[in-house]
């Protein structure tokens, strides 16, 4: 396994600054997500691949930004990967109120699980777990040792994958890196 200070090369840094950018979108629907929830929790996955009722969405990425166009985010490079998000009810609760006050983000998490080996993907796989903090970030009581902040509010506790060509890789492990 890779070290988590290793150089990456130019191909990983730019797969690790997109994916950084999904992320962020991710993050930004919990709060259109949460809203949605009522009307679709008894029906099952929609078709982008979204469960609200049960807090999961699988499917192609390509339909993660909610529309079925080849693309995620205006990028068709990921739009073929398969990805698996999961989130808790505080995620949702936390979103709603402004991501910054423990009473309702307290214990929010979010995992991404994102393979990208079939024939036409973009041949990443990488696993990530994200919590939240809050604002005070690294001097937060639930930081994590070892983790990395992202989005002001949270902390990425596991990012490990293999890029193209079998690169393992491990941007960020922290210990311990366990939901809760």
């Amino acid at each position: 396994m890779i070290d988590a200070a290793a150089t990456f090369n130019d191909s990983t840094v730019r797969h690790l600054r997109v994916k950084k950018v999904v992320y962020g979108v991710v993050l930004s629907m919990g709060i259109f997500s949460a809203m949605a929830a009522p009307a679709v929790a008894a029906g099952g996955f929609d078709q982008n691949g979204y469960n609200y009722g049960a807090r999961i969405f699988s499917g192609p990425a390509d339909g993660v930004d909610k529309m079925l166009d080849g693309k995620v985010w205006g990028d068709s490079a990921y739009a073929n990967d398969h990805l698996v998000m999961k989130w808790n009810s505080a995620w949702d609760t936390c979103n709603s109120h402004g991501s910054n006050d423990a009473i309702y983000c307290a214990g929010a998490w979010d995992t991404n699980q994102w393979n990208g080996m079939s024939p036409n993907g973009s041949q990443w796989i990488e696993h990530i777990k994200i919590i939240w903090v809050g604002s005070a970030a690294e001097n937060s009581e639930y930081w994590v040792q070892g983790g990395l902040s992202i989005w002001r509010n949270y902390e990425i506790i596991l990012d490990r994958g293999m890029a193209p060509g079998h690169e393992r890789f491990v941007a960020t492990f922290a210990k311990p890196n366990g939901l809760g």
